[in-house]
């Protein structure tokens, strides 16, 4: 029987989400496997992470600028010394729980986790395997802290891979897998069934627009270009999710009925069925997380990108409009032209899907366990 540490930390949703499609691809397909799931950052020390993860929820949604500061500044420089040192120094704490578990292999999601368990293996103090998943499209200089004892990179692209590469990891350790992806979005759903619970048009395409994260733009921008698609859309219905965020989902409920548009826009707040809409919609607009952005490539979804958290977000929609997958909408752009020019345009429009097509990775979450693992 082989024991997995699978190792996420709370700074954004993507990590816990990459860890548990792992974690369920391992305990479905796996009979010689233990799993076992593990915040990293909350075991070695609970307030420091209550109040680093909570600095971050604040800096990404009130000053994003900042956030983008301290990302930036995370790669070189003192501000990556103090990262990396005091995560040495919290892996002394880590190794209890390592010594506990004896795990064969550590899986992390986050670089915090990577850094520890590295730093462990470097001291001779564990003997595992150790893989770290990056859950972006551009590498950060602190997934790389102690590479020379990480035994399995797995990365969103090739391009990704190369850079790696160029940084002196070891070749035979990078594999561009894609991030992974829950099993839910490999599904077959059936669209009219769909389309029907929801109560939306089944001769109309849909527009899947994530609004409640409203970091970057801010919430009267992000309403603005609700707008501009609920004025541009011709054969289209719009799917407005405002998730947790109550104060968004007022303003575009408010925008709606200014607008007189009820008949073709549904605003939802929370909701389990992303894996539904998006194996419905022809277009998603949506923040540039890692975990968002595999999963509409995942359904073939061209995708508009708004309200990117500087640092890794940007990157990550830079990435996705040089590949031609996305449109970066940007703090001055004319949102009205760039939204009335591309859901006019049906060519660029069928270029885009058949490009997320070739960008998509849709077995990533099997193919990382079957590299790990060994094919079962």
């Amino acid at each position: 029987m082989r024991k997995i540490l699978i190792f996420y930390a709370s700074y954004g949703g993507g990590h816990l989400s990459a860890a548990n499609s792992i974690k369920q691809c391992i305990d479905d397909n796996f009979k010689d496997c233990e799993t076992k799931l593990v915040d990293c950052m909350e075991y070695v020390n609970r307030p420091v992470n209550k109040i680093t993860t909570t600095a971050y929820k604040e800096l990404a949604k009130k000053f994003p600028w900042a956030w983008g500061e301290v990302y930036s500044h995370s790669q070189k420089g003192p501000l990556a010394h103090i990262s990396s040192a005091s995560n040495n120094l919290l892996a002394k704490k880590l190794l209890k729980l390592l010594k506990e578990y004896q795990p064969d292999i550590v899986i992390s999601t986050h670089p915090f986790g990577s850094q520890m368990v590295s730093y462990l293996k470097r001291k001779a103090l564990v003997d595992c395997k150790l893989a770290t998943i990056m859950t972006d499209f551009a590498p950060h200089d602190q997934w790389l802290v102690g590479k020379d004892y990480v035994d399995y990179y797995f990365v969103s692209h090739e391009k990704m891979r190369q850079e790696l590469i160029n940084s002196n990891v070891a070749e035979n350790t990078v594999f561009a897998t894609g991030i992974p992806l829950s099993n839910r979005f490999l599904m077959h759903f059936d669209k009219d069934e769909i389309m029907k619970s929801m109560g939306l048009n089944p001769d109309k395409r849909v527009i899947l627009f994530f609004g409640g994260g409203e970091f970057g733009l801010g919430r009267d921008k992000t309403v603005k270009i609700l707008n501009s698609f609920i004025t541009h859309v011709k054969n289209h219905q719009i799917v407005a999710i405002a998730g947790k965020n109550e104060k968004m989902k007022i303003a575009f409920d408010k925008l709606v009925a200014e607008t007189n548009s009820e008949s073709f826009v549904k605003v939802l707040a929370y909701t389990k069925q992303v894996p539904e809409l998006m194996s419905i919609s022809d277009l998603v607009v949506t923040k540039p997380g890692g975990l968002t952005t595999t999963e509409s490539l995942a359904s073939g979804l061209p995708i508009v990108a708004i309200n990117p958290i500087p640092g890794q977000e940007e990157e990550n929609a830079k990435f996705l409009e040089d590949e031609g997958v996305a449109i970066w909408l940007k703090k001055n752009d004319d949102y009205d032209k760039i939204i009335a020019d591309l859901l006019s345009d049906e060519d660029k429009l069928h270029q885009m899907k058949v490009n997320t097509k070739l960008l998509a990775k849709k077995n990533s979450t099997r193919d990382i366990c079957d590299i790990i693992l060994g094919k079962d």
